[in-house]
């Protein structure tokens, strides 16, 4: 896998633990709701250690992340909020500790699966390339 292994159109196939996390993290019900089974397509454009992260929601709303692998970059959640943080790679994996959970994202089987963490619940998405 070269440098540009996480560029590409995903779309939103599955995930766990969906439920138990959202709450975990103090969602609010109604962005709950809105979450659920949503077909979110994340297109990722990677240039060296450079990514522009951007997640279209059903609806037209999009969150824009960029950032620079071991550069602090300013951040938003799936809830809006605003942060810094330092995106890391490790072992082919983006790492990044948001405000209340820590994230990976890789590509394993021509997917995009991300995986967060807060309080030992375990979240995971996975995404199948379109594009």
């Amino acid at each position: 896998q070269g440098n540009m292994a996480f560029t590409g159109k995903y779309e939103f196939e599955g995930d766990e633990n969906y439920d138990d996390f959202v709450k975990t993290i103090g969602l609010p019900s109604d962005k709950i709701e809105m979450g659920r089974n949503c077909k979110i397509v994340t297109e990722v454009v990677q240039n060296g250690n450079d990514f522009t992260w951007t997640q279209h929601f059903p609806g037209g709303r999009t969150t824009t992340n960029t950032f620079t692998i071991g550069k602090e970059a300013d951040m938003e959640t799936m809830g809006g909020k605003k942060f810094k943080a330092i995106v890391k790679m490790e072992g082919g994996k983006i790492v990044a500790d948001f405000p209340n959970y820590h994230h990976t994202a890789e590509i394993s089987g021509g997917k995009l699966v991300e995986i967060s963490t807060s309080s030992g619940i375990v979240y995971k998405r996975t995404s199948k390339k379109i594009a």
